[in-house]
């Protein structure tokens, strides 16, 4: 006899209890347990699916089904296009068949306007299909005429029903599925509303069976928390293939697409997208886009950056001020807090600058977030520079490393960095001492700087001491 029951579970990491409590011990949240009736299977169903998994064993120390990786074709070599250069270069090198794909991000940002277009793309020779939870097909073909080149071939399903979403599917065969979005899903056996952990963890699991039985790759949308993680149980991210974050502000005309995990290709990758009246249009040339407003001036510095096998320019803007406060403010907009303490406690005890009582802000210029410990010399250079008052020579541009001792580490792909600042305009670029020892030596553009204070000396002379510590000989360029 089939039992129901009660259960208290985190909508953030899908912990259950049999009561509710405030905080979550696995994840920490507060207030995140939501009340659920789940169904208990009746007692010895599990002994009568482990008597049939026997049953069916070959007799040869196997079980019918199974398969020598040997015998296996890969599909790297099925992949196929999305019609779109930069959500490609994100996935991989292109959409694998039956794949599952969870794309997330604000409300506003594009998801749909991007899948929308893929679609459109994908239609030219494929069969797709767009469940559609949240629109009707109406609302959707509104948008579709604006964005789409070839609307037509678009099939649209407004349901949100489980069972039936899997039943049209299965009828269909589309090589490409778009749900739109998964948190509107919901399977009639379970009691509990649209949107919570076991409807969501039920629809992903269940489209997830689906795509690797039928081959058909599919594209979730996700909503995000207001903290922008990915709404819903942990465990979504975990059941899909690949995971693509959708970053930038919405005041802003174009966004980045990046992976967050991806099985079969780097999470290193990004896309960036230009946001215009026709939908989303791939930049092929960031470093142009992200500098088109750029105007030097004191706190301001320019990084030569690296996402994959994209290198781009971007900038590093500082500002220094006397705090009215007991404890300073130390505010990072597109860079970790902690790194920027970092850096800002190593100025003051390798480069002596006295920034104890300010107030500091750094922000990387339209809204990108830099990963990448290169970008500490470009973070460390702004705020010197806002401090003094002084700006950077206009042609110079910075990366590298900086260790807990002032010392400039190397980075990855310097030759490529230096060659990304050659193509742009940039005469000057301060590189890792060690990098100009190395692959740089014969690049007189790369000026090779041992620590911080040569860094310092280099671009503002040394009309002020800059020594790692007292008594100590100011380093000097490589």
């Amino acid at each position: 006899m089939t039992r129901h029951q009660t259960v208290f579970t985190c909508s953030q990491c899908g912990r259950q209890e049999s009561k509710w409590l405030g905080r979550c011990p696995d994840c920490g949240a507060w207030n995140a347990f939501t009340e659920e009736i789940v169904t208990r299977a009746p007692a010895g169903t599990a002994r009568r699916a482990g008597a049939r998994a026997a049953s069916r064993a070959d007799g040869v120390g196997g079980f019918a089904g199974t398969v020598a990786l040997a015998d296996v074709s890969s599909s790297a070599h099925t992949r196929f296009s999305s019609g779109i250069d930069e959500l490609d270069r994100v996935l991989g090198g292109g959409i694998v068949p039956g794949s599952v794909v969870l794309v997330g991000g604000e409300p506003g940002i594009g998801k749909s306007t991007l899948l929308l277009q893929c679609l459109d793309a994908v239609a030219a020779g494929r069969r797709v299909l767009l469940v559609c939870g949240e629109e009707s097909p109406a609302q959707v073909k509104m948008r579709a005429e604006r964005v789409a080149a070839e609307p037509a071939a678009i099939r649209v399903l407004a349901e949100t029903e489980l069972e039936t979403v899997l039943a049209v599917v299965e009828a269909e065969r589309p090589e490409l599925l778009v749900v739109d979005s998964v948190q509107t899903m919901y399977a009639d056996e379970l009691s509990s509303a649209p949107g919570s952990v076991s409807q969501v963890r039920e629809a992903a699991a269940r489209l997830q069976r689906l795509a690797k039985a039928t081959g058909t790759a599919v594209f979730l949308v996700g909503h995000v928390t207001k903290d922008g993680a990915i709404a819903g149980p942990r465990v979504l991210e975990h059941v899909v293939d690949t995971v693509l974050q959708f970053e930038g502000d919405r005041d802003r005309f174009y966004r980045v697409l990046r992976a967050t995990k991806n099985r079969f290709g780097s999470t290193n990758e990004m896309g960036v997208f230009e946001m215009s009246a026709r939908g989303l249009t791939g930049v092929a040339d960031p470093s142009q886009l992200f500098l088109s407003d750029h105007e030097p001036g004191p706190g301001s510095c320019i990084h030569i950056a690296v996402e994959g096998t994209r290198c781009f320019l971007v900038e590093v803007q500082a500002l220094v001020h006397p705090s009215e406060l007991a404890v300073p403010r130390r505010v990072a907009a597109g860079i970790d807090r902690n790194r920027l303490a970092m850096i800002v406690a190593v100025l003051g005890r390798h480069a002596r600058l006295s920034l104890s009582g300010a107030d500091i802000f750094v922000n990387i210029a339209g809204g990108i977030r830099m990963e990448e410990p290169a970008a500490d010399l470009a973070v460390a250079l702004a705020v010197a520079s806002a401090e003094r008052q002084a700006p950077l020579p206009s042609s110079t541009a910075v990366f590298g490393e900086i260790s807990l001792t002032g010392e400039i580490r190397s980075s990855g792909q310097s030759e490529r960095r230096v060659a990304e600042a050659a193509r742009t305009g940039f005469t000057t670029v301060l590189v890792p001492g060690r990098d100009k020892r190395g692959a740089l030596g014969g690049d007189k553009s790369a000026i090779g700087v041992a620590d911080v204070g040569a860094a310092l000396s280099r671009v503002f002379g040394n009309s002020r001491d800059h020594g790692r510590q007292p008594g100590l000989t100011v380093g000097q360029g490589v």
